[in-house]
């Protein structure tokens, strides 16, 4: 009965070490986590995925979070002309499961403090460093991805993937801000100028060009005018050349004569003049007085 009891006793302590053993050499890691392993404080060359992973009582697990993770920054930099700039920004991030033990082993659970943060600042003022202050605003998608891609270069050999970078905010003084508004202020009124002078240089031109189509077409009617004129003129002078030519070769003698005696009125000419002073008698036909001139002086009579 003694005995009985005693081995009930052994097998009671040996169930409780079973089940003891069964709780330490079994071990849950989470969804979004990986399992790094330790063996009385030595990091093992391999990590534990997501569920139910064995393990012996003698091994810790250490839970890292492979999930993307944001987190914000902010910092001052100076730009090339020495402008003060404050700068507010995110970084997304994750590390690599695979390489995870690694990054454990050289840097811990607190990467981000201890190496992604001092390098992002660090690059971040490298970067600013090269652009003017007045070039810094509408560079600001290119300074994002310069800076992601030198800090993605530095913490890929840890096992960190930089997944992106944004800048979400870049202020300067109060005295950069009011030198930068006043300058765009000059800079829409010499456009709005220019706009109104090459407005008034069109209308200029097009008014000219208005003109030189007019004198143009005045100058074609004209020509065209012009040309008709001596057109009928010629037609003209051709006409009458032509009726010339036709009468002259129609011309004779009798026909002369003819046209003459149609053209007598029957009265002959009272006197005519010949050379010098002489004046010679024309006898009137149709009157029987006849006159006579006074004759020319004689000498000696």
């Amino acid at each position: 009965m003694q005995s009985k009891k005693k081995f009930t006793t052994i097998a009671g302590v040996i169930l409780v070490l079973v089940l003891v053993l069964s709780f330490t050499c079994f071990t849950t890691v989470p969804t979004g986590y990986t399992g790094i392993l330790t063996t009385f404080g030595k990091v093992e060359d391999h990590t534990l995925d997501a569920g139910i992973n064995f393990k012996t009582p003698f091994q810790n697990v250490i839970l890292m979070d492979n999930r993307e993770q944001k987190t914000s920054f902010t910092t001052q930099a100076f730009s090339s002309d020495i402008q003060q700039v404050d700068i507010v920004g995110s970084v997304n991030y994750a590390i690599n499961k695979e390489n995870a033990m690694n990054l454990y082993k050289v840097v811990g659970k607190e990467y981000f403090q201890t190496l992604i943060a001092p390098r992002l600042l660090e690059n971040t003022k490298a970067v600013f460093s090269q652009y003017t202050a007045e070039n810094l605003v509408s560079a600001r998608e290119q300074l994002s991805v310069t800076i992601r891609g030198k800090l993605s270069d530095e913490m890929e050999k840890y096992g960190i993937r930089i997944i992106s970078l944004s800048l979400e905010n870049i202020d300067f003084t109060d005295s950069f801000t009011d030198a930068v508004e006043a300058k765009q202020v000059a800079a829409q009124r010499k456009l709005q100028a220019e706009i109104e002078q090459e407005q008034a240089t069109m209308v200029t031109r097009q008014e000219a060009e208005r003109q030189k189509i007019q004198a143009e077409a005045e100058a074609a009617v004209k020509k065209v005018d012009a040309d008709a004129a001596a057109y009928a003129v010629k037609v003209q002078a051709e006409a009458q050349a032509e009726a010339n030519r036709q009468i002259s070769e129609s011309l004779t003698d009798q026909l002369i004569s003819w046209e003459e005696i149609n053209a007598w009125d029957g009265k002959l000419p009272t006197y005519f003049s010949g050379e010098g002073s002489t004046t010679l008698p024309i006898l009137q036909l149709g009157d029987t007085a006849v006159k006579t001139a006074p004759a020319a002086d004689t000498e000696n009579e």
